[in-house]
């Protein structure tokens, strides 16, 4: 259906076979699995799961409204592509109909595609002064020349012919062929080494960049995470960092049975797909998941549960029926038995920062129920017992060296738990009083060329910053180990809190080194940040530099709240993580109020609408970012950033050196 046959509070159908979202809607039957790379910039498959019903105040009362933002885990947003939808039999997929058009996100991103913030480009108001002065110049000798003349007794025609003569040489009439040609031959050399330009004008502004700012995954590290290792719990200690989990010792214990079923991968035409974490981590076990076809769920008139099993290579060829160490699989140990079934799953939350499932080994009584995130929050909500007194020590230690951290914890449910009961369960009485059993650390890499670009564009005084969707902490120690914040320079994390009940907006400022170590990280008092980043001196500035980070959602507090502080937070701010498509936008804006000339790399559809707005966007992708930006790169390196800046660079100092011996002449003359 067309979007402009269907209004706010339509009724439609999601087909089976997948489709492309003509509108904002809100899932109220079944699950889609969707592709949000559109708006994300991520290509990972999104599970969407259809609205709960509304959560109940203390006087019984549910009063909570729907929102896109809170709830949507269970939005679908137009422009993504549903791939696939799972249902219960006899049930339609179904979504009603909340915004269409320009309301809807999409809509907002093409709008600020089509009709970006007219860019005020210096350079070309230095041009209409240069022109101006020169303009001066003239009147100052066609003046005299009329005056000198008369005293002369110059003839009329011959006095006319000199006067207009001087005019013509100093205002230089080949300035606009000059400002071509350097454009047209920066250009060409910039195809020769594979960057595109679709808008001309800009190359001579790029030649002024003096600020570039860096989407991270998939422009400065990898795409995906890769698995380091894993760090397993026995008896509330931590065990020896081990490499290798897909092994015989393992393949019974509950870490494995956790990294099997924790997760929201899926099928999609029988290749597996899903978050890259999850797809890592599932990858690392050799483990193989089974999904139940339209058939089977057809027969049984239910959703049937995703079914994981080890290869028959990992099983021990034989079991003593009296071991004790046997607590995961009661039944002898086979191919046909080693089963697990994920019975419920609740999905990642980045506001509780964490997902569980809740599975059945085939042949136990009992359910399990497992579950992963970040490892402060599943600390919290294990049995102090079970944690390792070094817990907090260990976790630091990693953080440290750049790896992310999560957290695994399992616990046995009550056996009078049935599969109904459980697929109605709150997910709060699933998720407390586990048993802590280890960690998973993965390392995002960086791309071999990323240090030494940033080391260039730090050495020509080219500003970088940060602007990532991912979370903070990451955010940071790869900003660490490409060399965009040195190892003695202090990061101080803004964050923001809107009016609430009757209080004011405040920025609590925190150490980015104390968030690891503690759930209440120290504070520095707001009266001493303006102090320690408004240095009198140079010298004061070079012995130990301050970086600003923070996320999304402060950042829309500080431009709405606190626009005072916003300049001085742009002049040291260099991590934005968690950051929306228009705020990268926003963020653009408030660097170029400050009078930086900016420049955005990016390679997702989500940077559109910075690339567009900067004075120099660079695409990575030549698929949706590559519509909106002025450049796009054949390769996708930021090593086109410093070639694309020398290029222009060149390109505006023959416009430059043009025009200065012009003046010089006209003076002279």
């Amino acid at each position: 259906i067309f979007s402009t046959d269907l209004v706010p509070g339509d009724v439609m159908v999601i087909p089976l076979n997948g489709t492309i979202m003509p509108c904002d809607a809100v899932l109220i039957n079944g699950t889609c699995i969707v592709n949000e790379s559109m708006l994300t910039g991520e290509s990972v498959p999104v599970t969407k799961t259809n609205l709960p019903n509304p959560s109940v105040d203390v006087k019984g009362i549910g009063d909570e409204l729907y929102n896109p933002e809170t709830h949507k885990r269970h939005t679908l947003f137009c422009g993504t592509t549903v791939i696939q939808t799972r249902f219960y039999t006899g049930e339609l997929v179904k979504a009603i109909v909340v915004r269409t058009g320009f309301s809807t996100s999409k809509g907002q991103l093409v709008r600020s595609i089509l009709y970006p913030k007219p860019t005020d480009f210096k350079l070309y108001r230095d041009a209409y002064l240069f022109l101006l002065c020169l303009v001066a110049v003239a009147g100052i000798g066609f003046i005299y020349t009329i005056i000198n003349s008369i005293l002369n007794e110059v003839e009329v025609g011959v006095i006319i012919i000199e006067s207009l003569d001087i005019i013509t040489i100093t205002v230089p009439p080949a300035l606009p062929a000059a400002m071509t040609a350097g454009i047209v031959y920066a250009q060409r050399r910039l195809k020769k080494i594979g960057i595109f330009c679709i808008s001309p004008q800009r190359i001579n502004i790029c030649g002024q960049l003096n600020l570039v700012c860096f989407d991270k995954t998939g422009t400065l590290t990898e795409d995906g995470l890769d698995l380091w290792g894993i760090q397993r719990v026995e008896n509330a200690r931590f065990l020896s960092p081990e490499e290798n989990v897909c092994n015989e010792m393992l393949v019974k214990s509950q870490f494995v049975a956790c990294l099997a079923t924790c997760h929201s991968l899926t099928k999609i035409e029988g290749v597996l797909s899903g978050d890259p974490l999850d797809l890592k981590m599932f990858e690392a076990i050799g483990w193989i998941l089974e999904e139940a076809t339209e058939e089977e769920t057809a027969l049984h008139n239910r959703i049937m549960p995703t079914v994981v099993r080890p290869p028959k290579q990992l099983l021990p060829e034989s079991t003593p029926a009296g071991n004790q160490e046997m607590e995961l699989f009661e039944l002898p140990v086979s191919e046909e038995c080693l089963l697990i079934g994920i019975v419920r799953q609740f999905p990642f939350s980045s506001a509780l920062q964490r997902m569980s499932v809740v599975a059945r080994v085939l042949g136990d009584k009992k359910m399990d129920a497992y579950m992963k995130g970040a490892p402060e929050v599943i600390a919290s909500l294990c049995k102090p017992e079970t944690v390792p007194v070094d817990f907090q020590n260990v976790l630091e230690d990693f953080t440290k060296q750049g790896f992310r951290v999560i957290a695994l914890a399992h616990r046995k449910l009550e056996s009078k738990l049935t599969w109904h009961k459980v697929q109605n369960i709150s997910r709060d009485a699933i998720e407390n009083n586990m048993d802590f059993m280890g960690l998973i650390i993965m390392q995002n890499k960086l791309k071999q060329e990323t240090p030494a670009v940033l080391e260039d564009l730090h050495k020509a005084n080219i500003r970088t910053v940060m602007v990532t969707g991912d979370n903070m902490l990451t955010a940071v120690s790869v900003a660490r180990d490409c060399g965009m914040i040195l190892p003695q320079d202090k990061v101080i994390i803004a964050e923001a809190l809107p009016p609430k009940d009757g209080k004011v907006a405040k920025i609590n400022w925190h150490y980015a080194d104390s968030l690891t170590q503690c759930s209440h990280p120290s504070a520095i008092a707001s009266e001493a940040i303006p102090v320690k980043l408004v240095h009198d001196s140079l010298e004061d500035l070079q012995m130990t530099r301050y970086h600003f980070a923070m996320n999304g959602k402060s950042f829309s507090v500080i431009l709405e709240h606190f626009q005072d502080l916003v300049p001085k937070l742009m002049l040291h701010g260099t991590v934005f993580a968690r950051m929306a498509p228009d705020q990268k936008t926003q963020l653009i804006e408030a660097l170029q109020n400050v009078d930086y000339f900016v420049g955005m790399c990016g390679d997702g559809a989500n940077d559109c609408g910075a690339l567009k707005r900067a004075h120099g966007g660079i695409s990575l992708s030549e698929l949706e970012a590559s519509v909106a930006s002025p450049f796009t790169s054949k390769t996708p390196s930021i090593s086109c950033v410093p070639n694309l800046i020398r290029y222009c660079e060149l390109a505006l100092f023959s416009i430059v050196t043009y025009s200065l011996d012009h003046f010089i002449i006209s003076i002279l003359i």
